[in-house]
């Protein structure tokens, strides 16, 4: 019995140290700061693109959210690349606030810095487009408007569940940090508008899992336009959450030659998206600057923290193997001793407490199973990154595992979970 242990033990080892490379290594990078992006026409971007706008920093990344990548030589839907504009799709989008807002953060943060930005505009789109209850019925409204169809079935006919689809995905990569907003024209004379992007942001955060800390910056309208009036209603923004905040337009009054009399001139875009970037950089202030990630564990008790937004993470592994015993537009407008109760690593138990039996089981073949997806429901085992046991939390649907581990450890940190045969790194943040 002893030299049972002593295999059991060793494999348990061994198999801990082979799945935290594998979940650590797949985690996502703290340092890669990622921002949405979503609006109407002027986030779409109405500016000319200049040879000075498609020289852009490789720290600058997109992730590509439309079906149409053919106006971007190397894009693709669901993956970055440098952030060449135009960032939100080829059907008449250009230049706009995204693209200097990026550039920006780049320029005025650390080195170690990496920005990708998500971005999701629709020209001449209702606040009512992103709401994900109903935006079914505004687009079926909008039949025999063929530009802004167009534009919507860029986005699957849902550009609010595309922004969430590529956003989770992002998640996999970086941390979100923060939201631009350009939107309100199409809306000037709705009062209850600031309201209803209240309800869009509060379903981005909960369908994202993200904080409450998550900073929104929405852009003013342009003063001398015909939809001037939506100003009022950016105004009262801020009275909708302490997140909310106003990016001044004030100064640019030269607008775009196109007719419309709503949009922007390219440097103007250029000037916004700076504005907006030196804003966003002041609300975060120090969660910019860049965190260590190279650090062990400060001990077992306390898991160290090496991300900033309390992202999830899957382990990264194959599915197969034995399971172990994973155009024009308008505006109008370590270890403990082996028990049922307290396994020894998260490695060398089963999802009972068990230990595994080495003979029936190796580590290689253990792995491939850890891709299987959680249950939200019934127990998870939780483990620091050393392997120590800490205990169990129960899962219910509705609820995102940060949020789950987050109320029941009160320390910052990284946590392994596992259920059964999945595995997952939950980083919390206390504040």
């Amino acid at each position: 019995m002893k030299k049972s242990y002593k295999m059991g033990a060793v494999f348990g080892s061994t198999l801990l140290s082979l799945m935290l490379a594998t979940t650590v290594n797949a985690a996502p990078d703290p340092n890669f700061h990622i921002y949405l992006a979503f609006g109407q026409s002027n986030m779409e971007g109405q500016g000319d693109i200049s040879n000075e706008d498609r020289n852009v920093d490789e720290r600058f990344q997109v992730m590509w959210a439309a079906d149409n990548g053919s106006c971007n030589q190397g894009m693709s839907k669901g993956k970055w690349s440098k952030a060449v504009p135009p960032l939100a799709h080829c059907n008449g989008a250009k230049l706009g606030p995204a693209d200097y807002f990026g550039r920006t953060m780049v320029q005025k943060t650390d080195s170690k810095i990496k920005v990708g930005i998500i971005e999701v505009a629709v020209a001449g789109c209702s606040i009512k487009l992103f709401d994900k209850d109903n935006y079914s019925s505004y687009v079926n409204s909008q039949r025999g408007q063929d530009w802004m169809i167009q534009r919507i079935n860029a986005y699957g006919g849902n550009p609010y569940g595309r922004l969430i689809e590529m956003a989770k995905k992002a998640q996999e990569d970086g941390v979100i940090k923060g939201i631009i907003f350009h939107q309100g024209e199409t809306d000037a004379g709705d009062g209850n508008w600031p309201s209803a992007v209240k309800k869009v942001y509060d379903n981005i955060i909960k369908d994202l899992g993200l904080g409450d800390d998550i900073p929104f910056l929405a852009g003013e309208v342009l003063r001398s336009g015909v939809s001037s009036g939506a100003n009022q209603n950016i105004a009262k923004l801020p009275q909708q959450s302490k997140n909310f905040y106003v990016i001044s337009s004030e100064g640019f009054n030269q607008a775009l030659g196109d007719g419309q009399n709503v949009h922007f001139t390219s440097q103007e875009y250029r000037d916004f998206g700076k504005r907006y970037a030196e804003k966003m950089i002041e609300v975060l202030g120090d969660k910019i600057k860049p965190e260590e990630t190279s650090e062990p564990p400060a001990s077992s008790d306390s898991p160290a923290s090496s991300s900033s937004a309390g992202t999830e993470s899957v382990a990264s592994s194959s599915d197969s193997g034995s399971s172990s015993s994973s155009g024009g537009h308008h505006h109008h407008h370590s270890s403990s001793s082996i028990s049922g109760d307290q396994p020894s690593s998260a490695a060398s138990s089963s999802s009972d407490g068990s230990a595994v039996n080495s003979s029936s089981s190796s580590a290689t073949d253990a792995l491939p199973a850890m891709a299987k997806s959680f249950v939200m429901s019934g127990k998870a085992q939780v483990f620091d990154m050393q392997g120590k046991f800490l205990g169990t939390v129960e899962l219910t649907s509705g609820a995102s595992l940060k949020e789950i581990v987050s109320a029941k450890f009160q320390r910052s940190g990284r946590y392994l979970l596992r259920q059964d045969a999945a595995v997952k790194v939950i980083s919390v943040e206390k504040r």
